[in-house]
């Protein structure tokens, strides 16, 4: 009994592992094997042609050709002489249309307001004093004991004082009332715009260091100091070294083995023990023939697609123009059409 028990087992075991042996067969037949895609392009890199935003004469270069330069890195300067009075002259213009408009907004001063008073009640004393005279010339013109003319001087006398009294009177009220609204609102609006000179002046002023957009090398160093300068022309080209890619082409019939973000290796001829990691980034849509630059030659006549395979190349190693292979993991062409 005990030995039947035995062979069950072993048979069950046996059966077992027929079934699974059979289901990685069916699954490998489903997926079908991994195949490679091997593909021929070179090294390729992004340019930036560095220029300044304003025109002028170069003072100075800091960088020369194969230089590292980092993002914000100040690499060449303008004349600055001109601008530098402008920025000045603009900041006392600021400064006095500053005080200008503190001077309305704040109104009347107490001590004005005094004064002001003060000067009314002058006025106001000095016309009824005239008017006290003027009346007494009346009563004596009348009596024979005066001239008419004395009396005429003592009127005109009287009226001017009491319309200076008047405008004594408005002044006083316009202190207290404090200046205009409008007034107010034009000052703050030719304050803003004194602000807004200022700072265009002193954005003409950065604008006269050349600083680098990005990381990268210097690739080629255009113009020197003592050159003019001007927006159309660069004065350096970067080359952007992160990322890097390959350039290479893929024939019609394999394009629908690969997608963007496929795992792939790229290896160079300089490093031939070395596979650098990559991943496809770009497919693409439109065909092409072959361009002449690819090496192999049973694909000049054909008609391909434009692959671009991204690289990590942290120690930067790998250099623009570089023959490159790119091998591209993929299930085989016979499981894709299953």
């Amino acid at each position: 009994m005990r030995r039947l028990i035995i062979r069950i087992v072993v048979l069950l075991l046996v059966l077992g592992g027929a079934a699974y042996g059979f289901y990685r067969w069916k699954q490998s037949q489903k997926h079908g094997p991994i195949t490679n895609i091997c593909l021929y392009g070179n090294m390729d890199e992004r340019d930036v042609q560095l220029a300044f935003k304003e025109s002028g004469r170069i003072t100075r270069e800091l960088v020369h050709e194969g230089a590292t330069v980092k993002k914000g890195q100040l690499v060449a300067t303008l004349d600055t002489d001109w601008l530098v009075h402008e920025v000045a002259q603009a900041k006392a213009v600021l400064a006095a249309q500053t005080q200008v408009w503190l001077r309305l907004k704040h109104g009347s001063r107490p001590q004005e307001i005094a004064q002001d008073r003060a000067l009314y009640a002058a006025a106001n004393a000095q016309a009824a004093n005239d008017l006290v005279n003027m009346n007494r010339y009346r009563k004596l013109l009348a009596t024979g004991d005066t001239t008419a003319i004395n009396y005429d001087n003592a009127k005109a006398l009287w009226t001017v004082d009491h319309q200076k009294a008047l405008a004594a009177r408005e002044t006083l009220r316009l202190a207290i009332l404090g200046p205009r609204m409008e007034d107010i609102a034009l000052a703050a609006a030719k304050l803003h715009a004194d602000q807004a000179q200022l700072a265009l002046l002193e954005q003409y002023l950065a604008d006269t260091d050349l600083r680098s957009p990005t990381d990268g090398v210097i690739r080629t160093r255009i113009l020197e100091p003592g050159d003019m300068a001007s927006p159309e022309t660069p004065v350096y080209t970067i080359a952007i070294m992160n990322p890097k890619w390959v350039r290479a082409y893929i024939p019609e019939k394999d394009l629908g083995l690969i997608h963007g973000g496929s795992r792939a290796w790229v290896m160079v001829d300089s490093f031939p023990n070395k596979k650098f990691a990559g991943w496809v980034g770009y497919i693409s849509p439109i065909a092409e023939f072959t361009p002449k630059t690819v090496e192999t030659t049973q694909l000049r006549t054909s008609l391909v697609y434009e692959v671009r395979v991204y690289v990590k190349d942290p120690h930067d190693q790998l250099r623009l123009g570089m023959p490159a292979t790119v091998i591209i993991p993929v299930k085989s062409t016979a499981a894709q059409t299953k």
